[in-house]
């Protein structure tokens, strides 16, 4: 009998997804000790965004919290065109240097790459980088083990995301029906989720957020009031001021939310998912105030976990600057007036500011999710 210890035995157990990049990223270096660096980042097809999302390296990755445009990155869009892996192995080469990832990445001294895109029943949804500060690389049999090895790192990227949609898809199912009574639109929760990653992004180095956590708060913000599914329509649909019993009523949304993402969990067998908290919090916390005067629990100040600081001040500022059949919308300057009223009382300030610092951003978002009046 022969005494063999598996090394990616790890991946066996119940351990979050950037921990097996990492085992494999070592077991890797036992037979390939130059592959320096393994990064993962997802694509978003709605913006034609690509962004950082994970990584295994020996140092600091040079593109943390990093998005761009596949269209800013065009040796990737052509490397997608041709639905094959790129070689590059001496990068000092390869490129001008006139993108920001690219000087990112050769600052770091990464001297070659091998580049995966990843595909999902034909459907592309990101790249895997596998990197060497050795030019020449990946040589023929090098590229042979990092093919199965690339593709069994997608297969685990698949599992988690399809895992995390299936169970945002049967929300959303759920939500349709909350939003074909709430006067809330899609393009509220498109803006405002894009809102809450650019106020997560901002305040990265702050709070030292990684990419994983980002794209959670990113994934999850849509579904904060998942909970006024529960809320009768004639409070829900109320155009005027709602009395203090109705207000009480509708109230209850955020932990009546908090009570239907349990049971979803629970029926998805998903209660241990990793970030799951996040969605949790995210739906039952984001009416905490900075002061304790909010609700469900009045905790305060840093006691409000931090993504439900941020969806606060996404969601109060997509509600000013939308238009609604009780108020016309506010403009941007508006808008930030009362956020910063609100600052330190109601909303938590640090993300007021990033938020209010990235006014280009903002612009850009609500012109790309402009309301449609049809």
């Amino acid at each position: 009998m022969i005494d063999h210890k598996d090394i990616l035995g790890e991946l066996d157990f119940d351990i979050p997804l950037k921990e097996k990049l990492i085992c494999t990223h070592e077991a890797i270096k036992q037979h390939f000790p130059f592959i320096a660096r393994i990064a993962i980042t997802i694509y978003d097809p709605v913006t034609t965004v690509l962004k950082t999302y994970l990584h295994s390296s020996d140092g600091d990755s040079p593109l943390n919290n990093y998005q761009a445009r596949l269209d800013d990155a065009p040796s990737l869009k052509a490397l997608l065109e041709k639905g094959k892996p790129r070689v590059i192995n001496n990068m000092l080469t390869f490129e001008d240097a006139t993108h920001e990832h690219t000087r990112r990445i050769g600052r770091s001294g990464y001297a070659s790459s091998y580049t995966m895109p990843m595909f999902h029943n034909s459907r592309f949804f990101g790249f895997i980088f596998f990197n060497s500060r050795q030019i020449n690389s990946f040589k023929p049999e090098v590229l042979y083990e990092l093919d199965m090895i690339g593709h069994m790192l997608s297969l685990m990227v698949v599992s988690e995301l399809e895992s995390v949609h299936t169970l945002l898809a049967a929300i959303k199912t759920t939500g349709h029906i909350t939003h074909l009574r709430d006067p809330e639109t899609g393009s509220h929760l498109d803006r405002m989720s894009r809102y809450s990653r650019l106020v997560a992004v901002t305040l990265a180095e702050k709070y030292d957020l990684d990419d994983d956590y980002i794209e959670h708060i990113f994934l999850f913000s849509p579904l904060h009031d998942i909970g006024k599914i529960a809320i009768p329509d004639h409070i829900l649909l109320k155009a005027g001021n709602l009395d203090e019993h109705e207000t009480t009523i509708m109230q209850t949304h955020a932990q009546k939310g908090r009570d239907i993402i349990d049971g979803l969990l629970k029926n998805f067998s998903l209660e241990n998912f990793y970030h799951i908290d996040i969605l949790r919090n995210i739906i039952g916390l984001h009416h905490e105030a900075i002061d304790g005067r909010g609700y469900p629990t009045g905790i305060k100040g840093d006691d409000i976990p931090l993504e439900a600081r941020i969806v606060a001040v996404a969601d109060v500022f997509d509600a000013l600057t939308s238009r609604r059949p009780y108020k016309s919308a506010w403009s941007i300057d508006h808008a930030f007036e009362e956020l910063n009223q609100l600052a330190d009382n109601k909303l938590d300030r640090n993300c007021v500011d990033a938020l209010v610092t990235n006014r280009s951003e903002v612009e850009s978002i609500q012109q790309q999710f402009s309301e449609n009046p049809f």
